[in-house]
C-alpha cells in the first residue's frame, strides 16, 4: 500500500473521533512542551550565571579568606584568626609577575545627602585604584581616585550613574560635595551605566578609597579592631602567564606571609572558569533531572496512545475482518494502525514543539526569566514523541493483524 494512501486512511480513522484523538495527543503535547521549556529555562539560567560571573571582569583570579586558623578559642584574640588582610593585595601586585591589577573591596551602607536630596542605606564600596579596569567599568565624566589619594585617605567619591542622577538630576556632579553619614566627600567622577550584575546594582553605588571606609564607615567597634581584614581580593592577570603558575605563586606568597602551609591555608584561590565549571555541573545535573521528569509525561502519553489504539481495534473488529477477507495482508493491518499511532504522536509532537517554544518566549517576556531554546532539545523531544507512537502503537497494531477474519466478521 502506498504511503500517501496509508496516511489518508489513518487520518480518516482519527477524524472519526476528533475529541478522543485530541485527548490522546495531550499527553505527548504536554511531554514535548515540558521538555523544551525545562531545558530552555535551565540553559537560560546557566547562561545568565556565566554572564554574571564574567561580568565581574575578565581574566580574574579570586583570593578569598577561609578563616581556618583557630579563632577566638585559640590564641585568645582576633589576630590568631588568620585570613586575608589589606596589605596582601599590595604584596600580590608587587611580587607576582603577570598581575595587571589588584582590587580589594570593603562594603558599607550610609545615608547620603546632596543639597535637599537625602537617600537612605546607599551602598558604599571602598575599593582601590585598579577597580575600573579589573571590573570592566568606564568613567563617564571626571576621573577615578589615584593611589596617592588612597594612601592619604582623601575624602573623595565616584558615583554610579543612577546614584548621580538621583542626587543631582541634570546638574553636573563632579566637583560637588556630598555628605555620607557624617563625613563630607568630594565627587570626582561618575561611572558609565553598568546596570545589574547578578543582584548587585552597580549604578546605585558610591565608590570611595577603601582606606576611607576602614576609617569612617566601618560599622562596629569589633570591625574597627579587626582593622584591615578583607574577605576577597580580585586579581587581574595578563593572559600570557600560565594561570596555574600564577595561582601557585599567589598561594606560595600568601602562605609565607600568613605563616601557614599549603595543606592548611587560611585562604582559597579560584578562577572564573572554576566557578563557571562548578555552576555548569550543578545546572547540568538539574537539567537532567528536569528532562527525566518531563519524559514521564511522554511515557504517560505513550500509554494513552496504546490504550486508545487497543480501544480502536476493538471498535473496528468488523472493519479488520472485512479487510482481511478481501485480501489485505497482515502487514497492511499493522501498517494501518501503526500509522494512526504515529500520526497521533507526530501531530502531538509538532504542537508540543510550538507550545514549548512560545511558552519559553512568554516566560522570558513576562516572568523575566532567561530561557534559551536549544535546537537539540527540539530535535530530541520530537524524535522521542515520534518513537512513542511506534513503540506504543505496535502492540495494538500487531494484535489487530492477528485476528481471525471469520471471527472478526461474526463479532457483535
Amino acid at each position: 500500500m502506498r504511503a500517501d494512501k496509508v496516511i489518508q486512511i489513518a487520518w480518516k480513522g482519527l477524524a472519526k473521533n476528533k475529541m478522543r484523538s485530541l485527548l490522546t495527543m495531550l499527553g505527548v503535547i504536554i511531554g514535548v512542551a515540558a521538555v523544551i521549556i525545562m531545558i530552555a529555562v535551565s540553559a537560560g539560567t546557566e547562561k545568565t550565571i556565566e554572564e554574571q560571573i564574567t561580568g565581574l571582569g575578565s581574566n580574574l583570579v579570586f583570593v578569598q579568606s577561609s578563616f581556618s586558623r583557630g579563632g577566638f578559642g585559640r590564641g585568645g584574640g582576633p589576630e590568631s584568626e588568620g585570613g586575608l588582610v589589606y596589605d596582601d593585595a599590595g604584596a600580590i601586585a608587587e611580587h607576582v609577575p603577570g598581575v595587571t591589577g589588584v582590587v580589594v573591596e570593603q562594603p558599607s551602607a550610609e545615608t547620603v545627602k546632596a543639597g535637599n536630596v537625602t537617600l537612605d542605606s546607599v551602598s558604599i564600596l571602598g575599593t582601590t585604584p585598579d577597580f575600573p579596569s579589573v571590573r570592566d567599568m568606564t568613567i563617564a565624566t571626571g576621573r577615578y581616585f589615584s593611589q596617592q589619594e588612597l594612601d592619604r585617605k582623601q575624602k573623595v567619591a565616584v558615583l554610579g550613574a543612577s546614584l548621580a542622577e538621583e542626587l543631582f538630576g541634570e546638574a553636573p556632579p563632579v566637583g560637588q560635595t556630598i555628605t555620607v553619614g557624617s563625613t563630607k566627600l568630594t565627587v570626582i567622577g561618575v561611572f558609565d551605566e553598568k546596570s545589574l550584575v547578578g543582584d548587585v546594582d552597580y549604578d546605585m553605588r558610591l565608590y570611595t578609597p577603601i582606606t576611607v571606609v576602614f576609617q569612617k564607615f566601618t560599622p562596629s567597634q569589633f570591625a574597627r579592631f579587626m582593622g584591615d581584614r578583607v574577605r576577597l581580593i580580585y586579581v587581574e592577570v595578563d593572559g600570557e602567564t600560565p594561570l596555574d603558575d600564577m595561582i601557585l605563586q599567589i598561594e606560595l606568597l600568601l602562605a609565607r606571609r600568613h605563616d601557614v602551609s599549603l595543606d592548611e591555608p587560611d585562604f582559597t584561590v579560584t578562577t572564573q572558569q572554576d566557578i563557571i565549571d562548578t555552576q555548569a555541573a550543578t545546572t547540568e545535573a538539574f537539567r537532567s533531572l528536569l528532562a527525566w521528569v518531563a519524559a514521564v509525561s511522554l511515557l504517560v502519553g505513550g500509554i494513552g496512545i496504546m490504550n486508545i489504539m487497543f480501544a480502536s481495534v476493538m471498535e473496528r473488529i468488523k472493519e479488520i475482518g472485512t479487510r482481511l477477507a478481501i485480501g489485505a495482508q497482515k502487514r497492511d493491518i499493522v501498517v494501518q494502525f501503526l500509522a494512526e499511532a504515529v500520526l497521533i504522536s507526530v501531530s502531538g509532537g509538532l504542537i508540543g514543539v510550538f507550545i514549548g517554544i512560545m511558552a519559553s518566549w512568554l516566560i522570558t517576556r513576562f516572568a523575566d526569566i532567561a530561557t534559551i531554546v536549544t535546537p537539540i532539545s527540539v530535535v530530541i523531544s520530537f524524535v522521542v514523541s515520534a518513537s512513542v507512537g511506534v513503540i506504543f502503537g505496535y502492540s495494538p497494531a500487531k494484535r489487530a493483524s492477528e485476528r481471525d477474519p471469520i471471527e472478526s466478521l461474526r463479532y457483535e
